[in-house]
């Protein structure tokens, strides 16, 4: 195996051929007529667009030039290329790669296999419309109705994946806090909030579960938050699985299999602490009802 291919987190390169795959084909370019740009053959190409490869900087260049790539994203883009050798790699929303650029959300649209567990909120990909808006006003509570209306628009963007023909959906897999049920919110937001998770909860790919106060401590107490992605085979390799980790400033991925390891472990510890999928929607049921005898 070539330094190229064994050197680093295989995070930022794929993050990097997937942007660089669709801005080729934004462009409608040939992958022939972009491989004779950076003096590379199609095969060598395919390589660096699913992320099998280091590529230098240089080449993304030329790349985002021909594609007619903006200036701000492929700045972003040269910068991961130089993050494509990294043993680790942290991602700062305000630094180098910055907000708009969706890392996670590149990941996850190519995940065939999404683990959550939230120990404080809804997963997003569960949210309502309600709860999205809540949730953003309480991480920034300066933002103008506008600028919620927009992060309103990515959210609910990214759940259509869940219900999407083609490709086949991810399965998708929640773990809760009792506690996030119990949450004080406007009227009515948790009501229709809890109706949203009944509804998902009869799709074929989606399960949730809740961990009960009962439960006490458990593996998850100290690790908070956490999301786990699996991918799809690619030539009879499956790519590692990625751990994302996010905090106020930035979010963290892992995918050493040490690192996996340990978030397996602990997937199992909170699979072991939690309802079943049918007693969950039975807690879910009696959440919703004592909001109704209270709000009505």
């Amino acid at each position: 195996m070539s330094a190229s291919t064994s050197v680093g987190s295989t995070i930022p390169r794929r993050t990097l051929g997937i942007a660089l795959r669709r801005a080729r084909e934004d462009a409608q370019v040939t992958m022939t007529d972009a491989a004779e740009v950076i003096g590379q053959t199609v095969q060598s190409l395919r390589r660096i667009e699913h992320g099998a490869v280091s590529t230098p900087k240089g080449k993304v260049t030329l790349l985002c030039r021909y594609y007619g790539v903006p200036e701000t994203t492929r700045t972003v883009l040269e910068q991961l290329a130089g993050e494509t050798r990294s043993k680790g790699w942290w991602h700062s929303y305000g630094d180098v790669v910055p907000a708009w650029f969706e890392l996670y959300v590149a990941l996850e649209q190519t995940a065939d296999r999404i683990r959550t567990f939230e120990p404080w909120l809804m997963p997003g990909l569960l949210q309502d419309i309600g709860y999205m808006e809540a949730a953003i006003l309480a991480v920034e509570p300066g933002l103008g109705p506008e600028q919620v209306a927009a992060r309103v628009k990515v959210r609910r963007s990214r759940q259509r994946q869940l219900s999407r023909a083609f490709p086949p959906p991810p399965r998708f897999e929640a773990i809760i806090a009792e506690s996030v049920l119990l949450a004080e919110l406007p009227a009515g937001v948790m009501r229709a909030q809890i109706w949203r998770l009944l509804q998902a909860t009869e799709l074929p790919n989606v399960s949730l579960r809740v961990i009960p106060l009962s439960a006490g401590l458990h593996r998850a107490s100290v690790s908070g938050a956490f999301g786990l992605l699996d991918f799809p085979a690619e030539n009879g390799n499956r790519p590692p699985s990625t751990v994302y980790s996010e905090s106020q400033t930035g979010a963290i991925y892992l995918d050493k299999p040490s690192e996996i390891d340990v978030y397996m472990d602990v997937w199992a510890a909170m699979e072991r602490a939690a309802l079943t999928e049918s007693q969950s929607v039975e807690s879910m049921s009696q959440r919703l009802k004592e909001l109704n005898d209270h709000e009505c």
